[in-house]
């Protein structure tokens, strides 16, 4: 009977002439055909990576009623999505929200959902509650939902078809970064959020398409990071209860200081994310460590980075 030392032996013998048999194997293609064969494959290797790193920090977050179920309510959410134009029917809201509203909700109704879920930590503001919020209240304010600081993370892709139908659910679960905005909802008046991007996406004709600047308007349909679409599901996270009473003015400020630096547009930072990131520092909603934080900074590159 052989002992461990010849077993050993002879499997690091067919491991090395497996490895010579791979080695000195015949490519079926050559040339270009052989390199473009190989880039497809880094390209789809690097594709399931993204894929998993976003899964893995998407799990990672504590869900109501368990990830899995989670998951496959914004896969609903993201599919029942109308295009940009379009109103989703009330069998739509029904089957999103039927468990926990009614099929025709008061505006206090869906504020106490919504106050729920804020409590719980990250929640979901999609495209289908936002247009019955608009159709029944005219819009997101404090009637509808929890007056306070919120910061909004959202995936970017196209709004129209034919690509739209595949993009939003790529985009959402897959593909990462995400784009991050301030929503602020006081006790009175409208909603409005601060959106920072490169001119070119806020302005069609800037002079500086690729210098970053804010924007600060009213939470509605054409607003930059309102649901569309193509970013129809919002991961947002309540970061204060109470708006300062100062809260728009200093926005405000902020807007005109970033448009003053005419910092240009990092793939990682400097960029959108690092100025809403940089803002809530300076407001003392979230500390340092908290927004350089692994999770807050994979699925939105540039809110741990140097404030410009």
């Amino acid at each position: 009977m052989p002992n461990f030392q010849e077993l050993s032996a002879r499997g690091r013998e067919r491991g090395r002439r497996a490895l010579e048999r791979v080695r000195h194997a015949r490519h079926p293609l050559h040339g270009w055909r052989r390199w473009a064969v190989i880039g497809v494959q880094a390209l789809v290797g690097l594709f399931l990576l993204f894929a998993l790193v976003n899964l893995a920090l998407w799990f990672s977050i504590d869900r109501p009623g368990g990830a899995i179920r989670q998951a496959l309510w914004e896969v609903e959410a993201l599919a029942y999505s109308p295009l940009d134009g379009q109103n989703a029917s009330d069998q739509r809201f029904t089957a999103l929200y039927g468990e926990a509203l009614s099929a025709e909700p008061e505006a206090a109704e869906i504020r106490d959902y919504f106050a729920d879920q804020s409590r719980r930590g990250q929640f979901v503001l999609e495209h289908v509650m936002v247009q019955r919020m608009d159709a029944l209240n005219g819009g997101l304010d404090a009637r509808v939902f929890p007056p306070g600081v919120y910061v909004g993370l959202r995936a970017m892709g196209p709004d129209t078809a034919p690509m739209v139908y595949v993009t939003r659910h790529m985009a959402h679960f897959m593909f990462f970064p995400r784009h991050a905005y301030i929503l602020v909802v006081p006790e009175q008046g409208e909603a409005t959020v601060f959106s920072a991007s490169v001119n070119e996406k806020l302005d069609d004709d800037a002079e500086h398409p690729n210098q970053l600047r804010a924007r600060l308007q009213t939470y509605e349909v054409g607003a930059y990071d309102f649901p569309s679409s193509g970013q129809a599901v919002h991961l947002m996270t309540r970061v204060s209860d109470e708006v300062a009473g100062d809260a728009l003015e200093r926005l405000e400020a902020a807007a005109r200081e970033l448009e003053e630096a005419e910092a240009t547009y990092g793939v990682l930072a400097p960029n959108s994310n690092t100025v809403i990131g940089c803002l809530l520092e300076d407001a003392g909603v979230m500390t340092r460590e908290e927004r350089s934080g692994a999770l807050l900074a994979v699925r939105a590159p540039g809110l741990g980075a140097e404030c410009v």
